[in-house]
């Protein structure tokens, strides 16, 4: 069955004319929806952190920060775009109990809510609209007169004045430009870990370190194993993106095409398909999520050893090097 995709015309932005949108977090999403918001019309209050450099941006901006109790008393709709992993506990310290009967609780990524870290009070209705994109896309398109598409999703019992509530938020931030998508909050959330682990970023980390080392282990200097296995990949994901596999496919040598008809079947397998179907089943019973809650509560000693190892890998010892020499890209170190 087709999805359900929502439009501009489908949407009702003078539903929020009279409400107060509360944003919890400045970050990534946060800054860029509540400038959109302002930008529609909307009534927006931030909620962070004083000290921090996003209470400063947000400052900057020309938002007046409050804490985040003082902005979730003030909301009507209260969409918590804070990191996943401190999600749940500030929650409960800091928002849970200064939610109203009839308040809106939102968010742009369904995990904790799916996964029974914020559980919303009585009375109180989740909300999820959640754009396909970074903020910083978000906020590019939105002032271009574009939008980036989004997705929508509401929880068990959820009125029709809440999925309208819904779509005029999607409106003030551009979603309906570009199409909203209904969904469901465990079908946002597993979909989304899955494509995250197994393709976007497990899955393109793994393999590009993993070619990148073939190279070098072959004799085969680093930086050219830099170029054919990282540099070369943006090319080929722009393709993608501009027509899918087919137009990638018609884009490229015949070689490189009849090459990737007889080596692909060979590097991802039968047993990669079965691995990636005991990572949907992990993601699906909770297995990852208990055990990503679980890191950050023992202080992520994991997390960060596996980050601080990756830095010094030769693969990005070697990129950071090049990407100095190519001045048409706006490089970024962390």
């Amino acid at each position: 069955m087709a999805a359900q995709i929502y439009y501009d015309n489908d949407a009702d932005l003078s539903l929020l004319k009279d409400k107060t949108i509360a944003i919890l977090g400045y970050g990534s999403q946060g800054h860029a929806q509540a400038q959109n918001l302002r930008d529609s019309g909307c009534n927006v209050v931030i909620g962070q952190r004083p000290g921090s450099a996003n209470y400063d941006l947000a400052v900057s901006h020309g938002f007046e920060p409050v804490s985040l109790a003082e902005a979730t008393q003030q909301g009507d709709l209260v969409n918590v775009l804070l990191p996943d992993e401190v999600q749940g506990d500030i929650y409960r310290d800091q928002i849970r109990d200064n939610l109203s009967e009839g308040n809106i609780l939102m968010c742009s990524h369904g995990f904790n809510i799916h996964f029974g870290q914020v559980s919303p009070p009585a009375g109180v209705d989740a909300l999820l609209v959640a754009p396909k994109g970074p903020g910083h896309l978000v906020r590019a398109e939105y002032e271009k007169g574009g939008g980036v598409p989004s997705l929508i999703a509401l929880s068990d019992g959820a009125s029709e004045e809440t999925k309208a509530l819904g779509l005029a938020y999607a409106k003030g931030i551009g979603g309906t430009r570009g199409g909203v998508i209904e969904t469901s909050f465990s079908e946002e959330t597993e979909t989304d870990l899955f494509g995250e682990q197994v393709v976007l970023c497990g899955g393109v980390s793994e393999l590009v370190k993993m070619a990148f080392e073939t190279l070098v282990e072959a004799g085969y200097q680093p930086e050219m194993a830099y170029f054919e296995c990282l540099h070369e990949l943006k090319l080929i994901v722009d393709l993608f993106y501009e027509g899918g596999i087919s137009y990638m496919r018609y884009s490229v040598s015949n070689t490189a095409e009849y090459g990737d008809y007889m080596t692909g079947p060979r590097i991802i397998t039968e047993e990669t398909r079965t691995e990636m179907r005991k990572v949907l089943k992990e993601i699906q019973e909770g297995v990852f999520a208990k055990n990503w809650i679980l890191e950050n509560k023992g202080g992520a000693a994991n997390f960060k050893s596996r980050r601080r190892i990756d830095k010094d890998h030769e693969l990005e010892i070697v990129g950071r090097r090049l990407r100095k020499l190519m001045t048409w890209i706006d490089a970024k170190e962390y």
